[in-house]
């Protein structure tokens, strides 16, 4: 006779793995932007429950990730400078902004990594620049209905409400 707490073996297979025993996706199924685009959201997402330990391990996966995609969009560079950003490098991140403003000088991504990595800096004035432009941009910006913006719209509001903050509301949306 069985408790009734118990489970059957035909039950028994049915039941879920828990999360930490159940088969990692095969990556090498995936496409490379795949591949990329995996290791940039388990960094993020460690990083937002503060496991920094488990995020510095898999930071320097996502930027190699990302260094093997045959071409870089602003949305991979834009992913690429917030990885420098997590690992602490303004520097790089600086460069991922530029090399963004570069290609479409009014693109919102650049703004946000240049302000972020200059607040990383402590360039209080010129953080407070990125975060201007980022608003004076952003109405036109986003009318073009980017689909990174669209994929990062969470962001993008979070970033403005930032930005109105440290500009005093100074500066508005879009012209």
């Amino acid at each position: 006779m069985r408790d009734a707490g118990s489970v059957s073996d035909d039950d028994a297979s049915r039941i879920p793995l828990p999360a930490s025993r159940s088969t990692p996706p095969d990556i090498s199924q995936m496409s490379a932007e795949e591949r990329a685009t995996r290791l940039y959201n388990r960094v993020m997402t460690l990083h937002t429950q503060g496991k920094a330990d488990s995020a510095a391990f898999f930071l320097p996966m996502a930027l190699q990730a990302y260094a093997m995609l045959p071409a870089l969009d602003a949305d991979a560079r834009y992913h690429i400078g917030v990885l420098d950003l997590t690992g602490g490098s303004a520097t790089a991140a600086l460069a991922q902004a530029d090399t963004i403003r570069r290609a479409v000088p009014a693109h919102l991504f650049g703004f946000m990594l240049r302000a972020r990595a200059l607040d990383l800096q402590r360039d209080a004035a010129g953080a407070r620049r990125a975060y201007s432009e980022f608003l004076k941009n952003e109405a036109a910006e986003r009318a073009r209905r980017r689909p990174e913006y669209d994929e990062h719209a969470q962001n993008l509001d979070a970033f403005h409400e930032q930005a109105a903050q440290v500009t005093g509301g100074n500066a508005k949306r879009g012209s």
